[in-house]
Protein backbone atom coordinates (compact mmCIF):
# COMPACT_ATOMS: atom_id res chain seq x y z
CA UNK A 1 0.00 0.00 0.00
CA UNK A 2 1.25 3.39 -0.87
CA UNK A 3 -0.12 5.00 1.76
CA UNK A 4 2.05 2.80 4.55
CA UNK A 5 5.17 4.05 5.87
CA UNK A 6 7.95 1.79 5.90
CA UNK A 7 10.32 2.48 8.82
CA UNK A 8 13.80 0.79 9.76
CA UNK A 9 14.38 0.42 13.62
CA UNK A 10 17.86 0.70 14.48
CA UNK A 11 18.83 0.31 18.20
CA UNK A 12 21.77 -1.90 20.11
CA UNK A 13 19.08 -2.70 22.32
CA UNK A 14 17.48 -5.82 20.98
CA UNK A 15 14.64 -6.21 23.33
CA UNK A 16 13.71 -2.58 23.10
CA UNK A 17 13.43 -2.91 18.94
CA UNK A 18 11.75 -5.84 19.37
CA UNK A 19 9.12 -4.08 21.57
CA UNK A 20 9.18 -1.21 19.66
CA UNK A 21 8.16 -2.73 16.49
CA UNK A 22 5.06 -4.39 18.15
CA UNK A 23 4.00 -1.38 20.06
CA UNK A 24 4.47 0.59 16.52
CA UNK A 25 2.63 -1.91 14.75
CA UNK A 26 0.00 -2.76 16.98
CA UNK A 27 -1.05 1.14 17.24
CA UNK A 28 -1.11 2.36 13.81
CA UNK A 29 -2.38 0.82 11.03
CA UNK A 30 -0.09 2.50 8.66
CA UNK A 31 2.78 1.67 10.10
CA UNK A 32 5.23 -1.09 8.65
CA UNK A 33 8.17 -2.08 10.10
CA UNK A 34 10.43 -3.37 7.28
CA UNK A 35 13.54 -4.20 9.33
CA UNK A 36 15.50 -4.35 12.55
CA UNK A 37 19.15 -3.65 12.90
CA UNK A 38 21.53 -3.26 15.99
CA UNK A 39 24.72 -0.99 14.84
CA UNK A 40 25.11 1.57 12.32
CA UNK A 41 27.06 -0.45 10.23
CA UNK A 42 23.49 -2.68 9.67
CA UNK A 43 21.85 0.42 9.42
CA UNK A 44 23.83 1.13 6.68
CA UNK A 45 23.52 -1.86 5.30
CA UNK A 46 19.91 -2.34 5.69
CA UNK A 47 18.87 1.16 4.27
CA UNK A 48 20.52 -0.20 0.97
CA UNK A 49 18.92 -3.19 1.03
CA UNK A 50 15.64 -2.19 2.26
CA UNK A 51 15.19 1.39 1.28
CA UNK A 52 12.60 2.32 3.96
CA UNK A 53 11.19 6.25 4.02
CA UNK A 54 12.38 6.38 7.47
CA UNK A 55 15.14 5.07 9.88
CA UNK A 56 14.39 5.76 13.05
CA UNK A 57 18.04 5.23 14.99
CA UNK A 58 19.42 5.74 18.32
CA UNK A 59 22.84 7.69 18.82
CA UNK A 60 25.12 5.29 20.36
CA UNK A 61 25.59 2.38 19.10
CA UNK A 62 28.79 -0.20 18.61
CA UNK A 63 30.85 -0.27 15.24
CA UNK A 64 29.24 2.76 13.82
CA UNK A 65 27.05 5.57 15.55
CA UNK A 66 24.06 6.25 14.22
CA UNK A 67 25.43 10.21 13.59
CA UNK A 68 28.23 8.48 11.33
CA UNK A 69 25.49 5.76 10.13
CA UNK A 70 23.24 9.00 9.33
CA UNK A 71 25.85 10.57 7.00
CA UNK A 72 26.16 7.64 4.84
CA UNK A 73 22.95 7.21 4.26
CA UNK A 74 21.86 10.39 3.58
CA UNK A 75 24.17 11.21 1.18
CA UNK A 76 23.52 7.67 -0.48
CA UNK A 77 20.32 7.88 -0.54
CA UNK A 78 19.01 11.67 0.57
CA UNK A 79 15.38 10.75 -0.12
CA UNK A 80 15.58 8.58 3.02
CA UNK A 81 14.60 10.61 6.25
CA UNK A 82 16.34 9.91 9.39
CA UNK A 83 15.03 10.09 12.53
CA UNK A 84 17.65 9.81 16.18
CA UNK A 85 15.42 8.38 18.79
CA UNK A 86 17.62 8.58 21.71
CA UNK A 87 17.60 8.78 25.91
CA UNK A 88 20.46 11.67 25.08
CA UNK A 89 19.30 15.51 25.31
CA UNK A 90 22.57 16.75 25.02
CA UNK A 91 22.52 19.94 21.79
CA UNK A 92 25.98 18.61 20.75
CA UNK A 93 24.65 15.41 19.31
CA UNK A 94 21.32 17.36 18.14
CA UNK A 95 23.59 19.42 15.66
CA UNK A 96 26.03 16.63 14.97
CA UNK A 97 22.64 14.71 13.79
CA UNK A 98 21.02 17.35 11.83
CA UNK A 99 24.48 18.07 10.17
CA UNK A 100 24.49 15.09 8.84
CA UNK A 101 21.31 14.10 7.38
CA UNK A 102 18.99 13.80 10.06
CA UNK A 103 15.19 15.83 10.03
CA UNK A 104 14.51 14.48 13.66
CA UNK A 105 15.80 13.79 17.24
CA UNK A 106 13.24 12.38 19.58
CA UNK A 107 13.81 11.43 23.14
CA UNK A 108 12.78 7.46 23.86
CA UNK A 109 10.43 8.84 27.03
CA UNK A 110 7.95 9.99 24.04
CA UNK A 111 3.89 8.19 24.05
CA UNK A 112 3.83 6.25 21.76
CA UNK A 113 1.20 8.13 20.16
CA UNK A 114 2.96 11.52 19.80
CA UNK A 115 5.89 9.10 18.62
CA UNK A 116 3.49 7.75 15.74
CA UNK A 117 1.95 11.45 15.15
CA UNK A 118 5.84 12.43 14.52
CA UNK A 119 6.85 10.03 12.25
CA UNK A 120 3.86 10.76 9.90
CA UNK A 121 4.28 13.83 10.16
CA UNK A 122 8.10 13.39 9.28
CA UNK A 123 6.89 11.02 6.07
CA UNK A 124 5.61 14.42 4.75
CA UNK A 125 8.49 16.02 5.10
CA UNK A 126 8.26 18.03 8.84
CA UNK A 127 11.18 18.32 10.91
CA UNK A 128 10.25 17.09 14.38
CA UNK A 129 12.38 17.80 17.24
CA UNK A 130 11.64 17.00 20.86
CA UNK A 131 10.40 20.44 22.47
CA UNK A 132 12.46 20.01 25.41
CA UNK A 133 15.73 19.65 22.87
CA UNK A 134 14.30 22.57 21.19
CA UNK A 135 14.24 24.90 23.73
CA UNK A 136 17.72 23.55 24.78
CA UNK A 137 19.05 24.17 21.01
CA UNK A 138 17.46 28.18 21.32
CA UNK A 139 18.68 29.09 24.79
CA UNK A 140 22.08 27.62 23.94
CA UNK A 141 22.92 29.81 20.85
CA UNK A 142 24.40 33.74 21.65
CA UNK A 143 21.98 36.00 20.15
CA UNK A 144 23.71 38.60 17.62
CA UNK A 145 26.83 36.51 17.21
CA UNK A 146 28.41 37.35 14.36
CA UNK A 147 27.46 34.18 12.21
CA UNK A 148 23.96 34.88 12.78
CA UNK A 149 24.73 38.74 11.88
CA UNK A 150 26.06 37.35 8.78
CA UNK A 151 23.28 35.13 8.17
CA UNK A 152 20.73 37.80 8.85
CA UNK A 153 22.61 40.29 6.43
CA UNK A 154 22.57 37.51 3.94
CA UNK A 155 18.42 36.80 3.76
CA UNK A 156 18.44 40.51 3.63
CA UNK A 157 20.06 40.19 0.06
CA UNK A 158 17.67 37.51 -1.06
CA UNK A 159 15.41 38.46 -4.04
CA UNK A 160 11.67 37.75 -3.35
CA UNK A 161 11.59 34.62 -4.84
CA UNK A 162 14.44 32.89 -2.92
CA UNK A 163 13.05 34.33 0.14
CA UNK A 164 9.87 32.54 -0.56
CA UNK A 165 12.41 29.11 -1.44
CA UNK A 166 14.01 29.89 2.06
CA UNK A 167 10.98 29.69 3.71
CA UNK A 168 10.29 26.46 2.12
CA UNK A 169 13.33 25.02 3.29
CA UNK A 170 12.38 26.05 6.26
CA UNK A 171 9.24 23.89 6.77
CA UNK A 172 11.68 20.92 5.74
CA UNK A 173 10.39 20.50 2.25
CA UNK A 174 12.60 18.59 -0.50
CA UNK A 175 12.76 19.88 -3.88
CA UNK A 176 10.41 17.72 -5.65
CA UNK A 177 7.69 19.23 -2.89
CA UNK A 178 9.41 23.06 -3.74
CA UNK A 179 8.88 22.55 -7.23
CA UNK A 180 5.22 21.77 -6.80
CA UNK A 181 4.90 24.99 -4.58
CA UNK A 182 6.41 27.06 -6.88
CA UNK A 183 5.00 25.35 -10.29
CA UNK A 184 8.39 25.09 -11.41
CA UNK A 185 10.15 22.12 -12.80
CA UNK A 186 12.24 19.53 -10.08
CA UNK A 187 15.47 21.33 -11.38
CA UNK A 188 14.54 24.85 -11.11
CA UNK A 189 13.56 24.37 -7.66
CA UNK A 190 16.84 22.32 -7.15
CA UNK A 191 18.66 25.44 -8.68
CA UNK A 192 16.97 28.20 -6.28
CA UNK A 193 17.99 25.88 -3.33
CA UNK A 194 21.51 25.77 -4.24
CA UNK A 195 21.72 29.63 -4.66
CA UNK A 196 19.65 30.17 -1.32
CA UNK A 197 22.35 27.89 0.42
CA UNK A 198 25.56 29.20 -1.19
CA UNK A 199 24.30 33.14 -0.31
CA UNK A 200 23.55 32.32 3.49
CA UNK A 201 26.85 30.03 3.56
CA UNK A 202 25.13 27.24 5.38
CA UNK A 203 23.54 24.04 4.46
CA UNK A 204 22.34 23.36 8.22
CA UNK A 205 18.26 23.71 8.66
CA UNK A 206 18.21 24.41 12.14
CA UNK A 207 20.62 27.20 11.90
CA UNK A 208 17.63 28.52 9.33
CA UNK A 209 14.65 28.14 11.38
CA UNK A 210 16.64 29.17 14.37
CA UNK A 211 17.73 32.74 12.32
CA UNK A 212 13.73 32.95 10.55
CA UNK A 213 12.58 32.45 14.46
CA UNK A 214 14.72 35.42 15.42
CA UNK A 215 14.05 38.08 12.68
CA UNK A 216 11.27 39.56 10.67
CA UNK A 217 11.73 40.07 6.94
Amino acid sequence: MSDMIRILLVDDQKIFVEGLKFVLEARASDIEVVGMGFDGCEAVRLARSLKPEIILMDVRMPRMSGVDAAREIAAEFPEIKIVMFTTFDDDQYVRSAMNHGAIGYLLKNRPPVELINSLRAVKSGIIQIDPTVAVKLLRSDAHGSAETAQIVQAIRTLTGREREVLHLIAQALDNRQIAEHLNVAEQTARNYVSTVYAKLGTTHRMEIMKILNEIDF
